[in-house]
């Protein structure tokens, strides 16, 4: 259950104020995702304006909605879904009636872009794969999230964010060498695809200003997870060096890594020389090592990592952090405290950014919001609306955007295009 009193402490939502229209205003986004690199992606197109219909099976919608934690009050409202679904319209069709296909194909007709991640097969299934979507609507992009792709031998594996870690070598180079390489906590590959398959639908809807004509997008975990173990492959290519697992530390730049004040841990990063001799002469009072003639040269210091750091530990044991922390501020020495999540979302940080905030929902009165990382000051995101419940705005959707009137509706109802649902679950919006 959603903790409201916690909820109710946070500040409301507050979005900028603009004379121009969304970045995204008049674009239509056909919505046809689950889980969370699609979604997220979708969420993106949403938060600057653009009109994305979520269509999802009736009833019990996506998977997503149920993940913990969920509340009783909006059973298919979790706030995993909450996170990414924000500023969407759901539509519940049942995909596998002629009713409720032939409703998808009419807007798609009029749509700008679509989005799906289904396992490879499922849209040729429905006859809606981008060859005969380009026949309804030859200005269509078409964005299709998979796994390893979808051609070639893998297009039939399933993979989530772990699998594309696993495999992408990822966690090879994460962790500690004295035991086996570790993933992230949080779904790295997932949200860096998701930024990808906005990026490329983007640049797709770019190029149809040019000359009008749609196109194929395709984005897949394994692809972007490649991406994401960094320089480290470039570096394996030219020498054929494997990277190691190096717990905290960084084995290019030092003294990198965690440490321990009196109360609290922190992470500093010595990128190069200059950062080095401003920790060791402002910081730690030590202007004899700063300029030393040899820890002053960053190859030379990485093979005395462990002096460096014990005389480090040694001399941050003696104060607090709050003691250490201004002094490393003012020398410009990249540092940061250790933080849990909760800490991280309540810290000064977060606060002066606007990043954590609530928003209404028509059930609970109030839910978290985690706001856009993107700052357009001219076209800034629209104000957040709730990630929507099942079905939401499906008459809405059939009424405002596909003209449809109560006989058409009903027909439609009796057809089962809704799924075995009353007729008035369909009016939920109303």
């Amino acid at each position: 259950m959603f903790d409201q009193q916690r909820i109710d402490s946070l500040p409301i939502h507050q979005s900028t104020p603009s004379q121009a229209a969304p970045a995204l205003k008049g674009l239509r986004v056909i919505d046809f995702t689950h889980f969370v690199a699609g979604p997220l992606s979708t969420q993106t197109l949403a938060d600057f304006g653009a009109d994305v219909i979520k269509v999802e099976a009736p009833e019990r919608g996506e998977d997503f909605r149920h993940y913990p934690t969920v509340d009783p009050a909006i059973p298919a409202q979790g706030g995993p879904f909450i996170w990414a679904n924000r500023n969407k319209k759901s539509l519940a069709l049942d995909m596998k009636s002629e009713a409720g296909l032939k409703i998808a194909k009419e807007l798609i007709a009029q749509a700008d872009v679509l989005v799906e991640n289904f396992s490879s097969g499922v849209m040729d299934r429905f006859g809606l794969d981008y060859a005969a979507c380009a026949k309804l609507n030859p200005r269509l992009v078409y964005c299709s999230i998979s796994a390893y792709g979808r051609d070639g031998r893998y297009a039939d594996r399933l993979g989530f964010d772990p699998i594309a870690q696993a495999e992408s070598g990822f966690i090879s180079m994460n962790g500690y060498g004295d035991r086996q390489g570790v993933r992230t906590g949080a779904a790295v590959m997932d949200v860096a695809t998701a930024m990808s398959a906005t990026n490329a639908i983007l640049l797709a809807l770019m190029a149809r200003t040019r000359d009008g004509v749609g196109q194929k997008v395709e984005v897949a975990l394994f692809d972007t997870a490649i991406l994401m173990t960094g320089f480290g492959a470039m570096q394996h290519l030219t020498t054929g060096y494997e990277p190691k697992r190096n717990g905290n530390v960084s084995p290019d730049t030092c003294p990198s890594g965690v440490f321990q004040s009196q109360d609290k841990p922190f992470y500093i990063n010595c990128g190069n020389d200059k950062i080095f001799q401003r920790l060791f002469e402002q910081v730690l009072g030590r202007p004899d090592l700063a300029y030393d003639p040899v820890l002053s040269q960053r190859v030379k210091r990485l093979e005395q990592r462990e002096s460096i750091f014990q005389i480090m530990d040694e001399a941050f044991a003696k104060q607090p952090w709050s003691h250490w922390a201004p002094l490393l501020r003012a020398a410009n020495v990249p540092h940061g405290q250790v933080k849990t999540l909760g800490e991280a979302l309540a810290s000064d940080e977060a606060r002066s950014r606007g990043l954590v905030t609530r928003i209404p929902h028509p059930v609970k009165g109030w839910i978290p919001n985690i706001a856009s990382p993107l700052r357009l000051e001219r076209t800034p995101a629209v104000a957040p609306f709730a990630a929507p419940a099942v079905g939401e705005h499906t008459e809405e959707v059939l009424r405002e955007t596909l003209g449809y009137d109560d006989d058409r509706i009903e027909q439609l109802q009796a057809q089962g295009a809704f799924g075995a649902v009353s007729a008035d679950a369909v009016k939920v919006a109303s």
